[in-house]
């Protein structure tokens, strides 16, 4: 099969998470186990760091990535779900995984499928292992998929577990409350190996304490290091970026937005972590990797700007916690009209995301191609329940491109409500 072969051929085979929601998803361990006995157990032939959370997770395993990259390891980085190509989940110092390794792998394992019948995601978590041991990696940053305890990452050994941030999110799967959704996050600890919690909240870090004490397993808390925002600069290369003073260091990133305060210092906490556990990172390494993140691992999606005149952001941002933090970030700007092209998946909790958002903007109600994306029409219905007016487009591309006819170079254009919204404008 040739590489495209191949991507349509596990898409039609295996069960997608993001085309068809929780269906796709395959509760236990044990098919994930058989793959990974099948292939030898590759991730125990390097280190390995967890990384779960509700939000935030991909910005802090791409930004870990960067900086151990930059302390000169050869780093791997599992990611999910990708934006336009398949590869994007699958990274050695930043580079995609080679399409001959993608349809190596699918020939060589595809008669398995008839036996297990994997999900599509347990065959993404199995060939990132085995191409991370081919490739010789020294340490690989693996991202949770779905909640943590359950999650087909969760056969590895960690040096060093984290969890971002917790809130509401496919609670059909996880719980529908947060003290069920942070056990389920808290299950990717192991005992002895150091733990990582980046949430402010005082109600999940005594979940997660709590947790840890059965495991057991010691836990750290980054909210016992203040941060503080500094200022956005530009600096020689253009690149603009946030300053953060976190702890005793100065550090800059091209990640926008008020939300990656906490990302960074949970960035950081880890370094600190790791640096502790045997991991030679000098501060210049450190400073560098948080400073080239998106030039190192190619991060997209994260309150990206896509155009200055007029001004155009996109974020992936798709639960009540992510547009939270983006309607926030909204209200710093200065802007002459809002415009926000917005899509959603049917199965999250549209009506309290209608409710978070701005009612003086102009909306372009869309449809990202998929089975779970909810129609137009159906959301404009729902959205004017919450006084946000617009109008409706078939796709993405023909709202955003009826929101740059309609704006003037002063008004903010913002695109989101959905990672598959984003990836077909990116």
């Amino acid at each position: 099969m040739t590489y495209s072969e191949t991507i349509q051929f596990i898409y039609n085979r295996l069960p997608l998470f993001q085309v068809v929601g929780s269906s796709a998803y395959k509760v236990g361990l044990e098919s994930m186990e058989k793959f990974d006995a099948r292939l030898n157990h590759p991730h125990r032939s390097f280190k390995t760091i967890h990384v779960g959370g509700t939000n935030g997770k991909g910005s802090v395993s791409h930004t870990l990535a960067s900086i151990l990259q930059s302390a000169g390891y050869k780093v791997g980085l599992f990611t999910s779900p990708h934006l336009k190509d398949f590869r994007e989940r699958i990274r050695v110092n930043g580079e995609v995984v080679s399409e001959e390794f993608v349809i190596q792998f699918v020939e060589q394992h595809k008669e398995f499928f008839d036996e297990v019948y994997p999900s599509f995601f347990e065959v993404c978590v199995a060939m990132a292992f085995d191409y991370f041991r081919a490739m010789e990696v020294d340490v690989a940053i693996i991202e949770v998929g779905l909640g943590g305890r359950l999650d087909s990452t969760n056969i590895i050994q960690p040096v060093l577990s984290l969890v971002t941030n917790v809130s509401y999110d496919h609670q059909d799967i996880l719980g529908d409350t947060i003290p069920k959704i942070a056990t389920e996050k808290a299950g990717i600890m192991k005992p002895g190996v150091p733990f990582l919690i980046g949430d402010e909240s005082e109600e999940v870090c005594s979940i997660m304490q709590n947790v840890s004490q059965s495991v057991p397993t010691p836990l750290f808390k980054a909210m016992s290091i203040p941060v503080d925002y500094l200022r956005n600069e530009k600096g020689k290369d253009q690149i603009e970026r946030q300053l953060f003073r976190i702890g005793d260091d100065t550090i800059q990133t091209p990640l926008l937005g008020d939300y990656q305060r906490e990302n960074m210092r949970t960035a950081w906490c880890a370094v600190n972590l790791l640096r502790l556990l045997g991991f030679s990172i000098s501060g210049e390494a450190m400073q560098h990797g948080f400073a080239n993140v998106i030039e190192q691992t190619h991060l997209l999606g994260r309150w990206q700007t896509l155009s200055l005149s007029p001004r155009t952001i996109c974020d992936t941002g798709h639960n009540v916690a992510g547009i939270t933090q983006v309607t926030k970030q909204i209200s710093t700007m200065q802007y002459k009209q809002l415009r926000i092209v917005f899509g959603m998946v049917g199965d999250k909790d549209v009506s309290a995301v209608l409710s978070l958002l701005p009612k003086d903007a102009i909306y372009y109600f869309t449809k990202a191609q998929g089975k779970r994306a909810m129609s137009e029409i159906k959301l404009s219905e729902l959205a004017a329940q919450y006084n946000l007016k617009g109008k409706c487009y078939k796709t993405v591309i023909q709202a955003y491109n009826a929101a740059k006819q309609d704006a003037a170079e002063d008004d903010l254009i913002y695109i989101g409500g959905s990672t598959y919204v984003v990836a077909e404008i990116i």
